[in-house]
């Protein structure tokens, strides 16, 4: 009987060692299997399958800019076609910045313009004048839908002036705005819909923006004395969305040409159908590594700056280095 009672128990112990080792063993039993024995395993046909064992891989990228262009003509005194000799400059620099980290993104654009021209017998003018500046987070909901927080700020660098400006039947310059006069910060959460990596619509219902005009003596010679919808007396204002929506395209059509678009409506919940509406557009196209032709247009409406609508337009040739 005491040779049968030390038979099980060592059979019990025996047992419980190759327990352990089982235990031990079976991570490296599993990471010398084959990916063809796993797929063996799991019907990756199925496209319920697939999708439950799809991993979005991490990615990190970015395009950095900078740039100027340069314009100039000349017309000798005694030239008879007419024309006006002038000069004109400007400096650009844009940095876009994407991180993907699992089901978190995270994206940085800043855009920064300036450029002035010289004509004959006037001082100088401003020809470009942006800061822009857009940080967002997504979380991903599925493969096109994914939850966002975004801030976003818009300004300009220096002065803007009335050359038209009409004072006792005398033509004067007056300025109507300047840096931070206006600007315009806004903060919004919503829904994001990015069916291709070039392109994405934001909804943001509640989206919160603040107009700033910082400087108070500025009011006169705004568009219809508006102060660009600021009180006066006060140097900002602060709205509520209805609804904001943000829709992007960024894509190199060919190696050589870029089209980039951003158009973004804003609607506020104390005025729902006085509608603001802003469409930025470009072709960038490079003629060689550092020479680019830049074409860019602006399309805008809102009632706090204009009761017309605005546009803009631009054509520069100029130097290019991209990393």
């Amino acid at each position: 009987m005491r040779s049968i009672s030390t038979f099980w128990d060592n059979l019990h112990k025996n047992s419980l060692l190759f327990g352990f080792a089982l235990l031990f063993l079976r991570p490296a039993a599993l990471s010398a299997q084959t990916v063809q024995d796993f797929r063996k395993l799991i019907d990756m046909s199925n496209s319920l399958n697939a999708s439950r064992l799809k991993v979005t891989k991490d990615t990190s990228w970015h395009k950095v800019q900078l740039g100027s262009t340069f314009n100039q003509g000349s017309f000798s005194s005694n030239w008879t076609g007419g024309g006006v000799s002038s000069a004109g400059i400007g400096a650009f620099f844009n940095a876009l910045f994407e991180n993907r980290v699992g089901k978190n993104a995270w994206r940085t654009d800043l855009q920064l313009q300036y450029g002035f021209l010289k004509n004959k017998g006037q001082e100088n003018r401003k020809s470009q004048d942006r800061i822009f500046f857009d940080a967002k987070y997504n979380r991903e909901i599925d493969q096109k839908w994914t939850l966002f927080g975004n801030i976003n700020f818009q300004s300009q660098f220096a002065a803007g002036y009335n050359y038209e400006f009409v004072v006792d039947s005398v033509k004067v310059t007056r300025q109507t705005s300047r840096s931070l006069a206006p600007a315009y910060f806004t903060q919004s959460i919503g829904l994001e819909y990015k069916p291709d990596p070039f392109f994405f619509v934001d909804f943001a219902p509640g989206a919160f923006r603040q107009t700033i005009v910082w400087d108070r003596t500025l009011y006169p010679y705004t568009p219809d004395q508006n102060n660009y919808g600021v009180p006066i007396g006060k140097r900002i204002r602060y709205e509520l969305a209805l609804m904001q929506i943000v829709a992007n395209y960024n894509r190199d059509i060919t190696k050589q040409v870029n089209v980039k678009c951003r158009y973004q409506l804003y609607s506020s919940i104390l005025d729902p159908f006085n509608i603001d509406n802003r469409l930025d557009a470009s072709v960038t196209a490079k003629v060689n590594k550092f020479i680019n032709v830049n074409f860019s247009a602006i399309l805008a409406y809102d009632d706090d700056q204009s009761n017309d609508v605005q546009f803009a337009q631009g054509l520069n040739v100029g130097f290019l280095y991209t990393f």
